[in-house]
């Protein structure tokens, strides 16, 4: 025992100094931590404000109910979507009126036909003859852009045509 303390007697500065340098070290090691610590916190002050969760497994479980719940309004709008689509083409929204003189010579363009079709080219045709005797008026259904039951008129087949390549014309 006398050995050993003769021993650090004799290394007694070379082990203070030794040992002031480790905790001169190890006390600039724990401000850097510290400094590193700091940083830490306000990064994670930034990232949980504005909630009342304190720990990341939480937030994300939160965010992932927030995801869930999104996704399933996505769907619902998605539904309704194809829904309004679906009677976009059944509705009648696409028309398109042609007026024209049936007799060269005589009055001017009285007579018109009109095309109203949906979206896929079903509807009808309402043609009107004005004479000087009266007006004839007449109707016809339209499938996929043609009738199949009665012949059509240039003047019917140009507003069918026109009501396929838009929505809203009118042609004097």
């Amino acid at each position: 025992m006398q050995t050993t303390l003769n021993l650090f007697r004799s290394y007694e500065t070379i082990i203070t100094l030794t040992l002031s340098v480790t905790v001169l070290v190890l006390f600039v090691w724990n401000v850097f931590l510290q400094k590193n610590i700091g940083k830490i916190h306000k990064k994670n002050a930034a990232f949980f404000s504005g909630n009342n969760i304190k720990n990341i497994d939480s937030l994300i479980i939160n965010h992932s109910n927030s995801i869930k719940a999104l996704d399933k309004d996505i769907q619902e709008l998605y539904a309704i979507s194809n829904q309004i689509n679906l009677q976009a083409y059944k509705g009648l929204h696409k028309f398109a009126i042609v007026r024209f003189n049936p007799f060269k010579d005589v009055g001017g363009d009285q007579s018109f036909a009109i095309a109203m079709l949906n979206g896929k080219n079903n509807g009808l045709t309402i043609s009107s003859l004005y004479t000087r005797e009266g007006t004839r008026i007449y109707a016809k259904a339209i499938t996929g852009g043609e009738t199949e039951k009665y012949p059509l008129t240039e003047e019917e087949k140009k507003a069918i045509k026109l009501a396929c390549a838009t929505d809203v014309k009118k042609i004097n």
